[in-house]
């Protein structure tokens, strides 16, 4: 029986730990411990009197797959299935996504026609990169990053484009650094299985636990490819934090920890500002590095791991525009590194949750996406770079790339530092360290949150909860690909 189990870290992941524990009978005391004044992390929701949303993180989940069905699980259970808002798959901002290349925008090719001939701003049809695929070799590398794995397999016209496109828009990482086997490891998988990608992901399938419920249902006959809450994201963070209050859990905001001890009882002693607490059990939902700062000596070798896990800085740059001003209808766009190292990718809010749009008059909604790994390189230290700058930075982005010429009604810029893990070349192996040096030590600690095996928000939720199940000797459900 666990008496006391310390959460570190308010975010979705330390949410959903306590979530599980809360609702295990087995525990006796759940003390969650949260450095600032807010639960939630990055699910960070602006809601204005005039009833529009504008999300500062996540602003969209996908219901697909294991880790999409335990989330929609969740939201059932919280009772939150009126606030759902879905996004079908024969929706514009479900079919349509853009690519700006070459000083214009490029809808992305899709359906047969699209594959079988040229479409901009690739100079080949797409289809000979799927002939390369099916035969080229199988790779012989245990790691190898997600640009050298693409341009193997598929070419480097697709790698250099969309692929370094679409590592800004989900890693804010450059895929010539990023991990191919952390990062996208269906894809790894596939290879490793069939010899080709294509062969592979057509004998794959969901084999994950068939998780039932009225959302999910929904949801595959919908064909969503993705979902939102009508109060925004933060919404799901409010619900769990009322979920966790209920069931008597300890909640201690603008609490950060000094310095976490290993007893010799084998227990944990957490420092704070005003007093210790001593914990049986510790889940740390810390970034790595940030765990890594805190582990007292006795920890070196998995704290010296830790420290090597690192984080991206992201500008999230929110404006709304009177009436109609998107030259295209779709989910958004993203830009390679080659166009624009500094913008990431506009995503049009507006397009899949108008729910979300001002009342009374027309508007449109837009988040510019702007730094990640190259904000430094471009735009200098986080701290020192000011906000009227960032907006400069996005308001021009919107006149160049969408035409939106007037000034915006609404404008809200937020640096989010050290927000996005960086699962480099060598992460699995790095991993695999960490997660060893805590079963040989028997340290009393979980780890779980975006540092190690998926930095989405279903991700977060979807391990978090196995690792409760692990500790209280539940059986943990399958994982999404098998482990190598």
């Amino acid at each position: 029986m666990q008496k006391t189990v310390v959460v570190a870290g308010g975010g979705i992941s330390g949410l959903s730990a306590c979530y599980h524990l809360a609702k295990n009978a087995s525990v006796s005391k759940v003390i969650l411990l949260e450095g600032s004044s807010r639960l939630g992390g990055w699910l960070h929701s602006t809601r204005t009197e005039d009833g529009a949303i504008f999300e500062h993180g996540p602003r969209g989940i996908r219901p697909s797959g294991v880790v999409g069905r335990n989330t929609l699980c969740m939201v059932t259970e919280l009772g939150l299935e009126s606030e759902v808002l879905p996004v079908p798959g024969d929706h514009p901002a479900s079919k349509n996504r853009y690519l700006y290349v070459n000083k214009s925008l490029h809808k992305m090719p899709s359906g047969l026609s699209g594959v079988l001939r040229t479409v901009p701003p690739f100079t080949k049809p797409l289809f000979l990169c799927g002939l390369q695929d099916l035969m080229a070799p199988r790779g012989t590398q245990q790691d190898e990053s997600i640009h050298g794995f693409v341009t193997r397999r598929f070419g480097k016209e697709l790698a250099d484009i969309a692929i370094d496109s679409v590592c800004r828009g989900v890693f804010a990482g450059d895929c010539r650094s990023l991990s191919l086997r952390s990062c996208f490891p269906v894809l790894y998988q596939a290879e490793r299985s069939r010899r080709s990608v294509i062969l592979g992901m057509m004998a794959g399938g969901d084999k994950g636990p068939q998780l039932n419920s009225e959302l999910i249902r929904r949801s595959k006959e919908g064909r969503w490819s993705q979902w939102s809450l009508r109060g925004g994201m933060q919404t799901l963070a409010e619900a769990l934090e009322d979920f966790l209050r209920a069931k008597g859990v300890e909640i201690h905001k603008d609490t950060p920890i000094i310095e976490l001890e290993r007893t010799a009882g084998n227990r944990w002693k957490i420092k704070l500002a005003d007093g210790t607490i001593t914990a049986d059990h510790v889940f740390s939902a810390l970034p790595a590095e940030a765990l890594g700062r805190l582990l007292t000596t006795s920890a070196e070798p998995l704290a010296r791991e830790l420290r090597q896990i690192s984080a991206v800085s992201v500008a999230v740059v929110n404006l709304e525009y009177d009436g109609a001003v998107l030259p295209v209808t779709g989910f958004g766009h993203l830009v390679p590194s080659s166009e624009d190292r500094v913008l990431l990718g506009i995503v049009y809010d507006s397009v899949p949750f108008p729910q979300q749009n001002r009342r009374g008059s027309s508007s449109t909604r837009i988040t510019v996406m702007l730094g990640g790994a190259w904000f430094r390189s471009s735009l200098g230290e986080p701290g020192s770079v000011s906000s009227e700058k960032l907006l400069h930075l996005a308001t021009e982005a919107a006149e160049t790339q969408l035409g939106a010429r007037e000034a915006p009604s609404r404008a809200i810029v937020t640096l989010h530092k050290d927000c996005i893990p960086q699962y480099t070349v060598g992460h699995r192996e790095r991993t695999d360290r960490i997660f060893s040096f805590l079963r040989e030590q028997s340290l009393p600690l979980s780890l779980i949150g975006a540092s190690y095996e998926g930095v989405s928000v279903n991700d977060c939720i979807y391990h978090a909860k196995n690792a409760v199940h692990s500790l209280l000797g539940h059986p943990r459900d399958d994982p999404p690909v098998p482990n190598y």
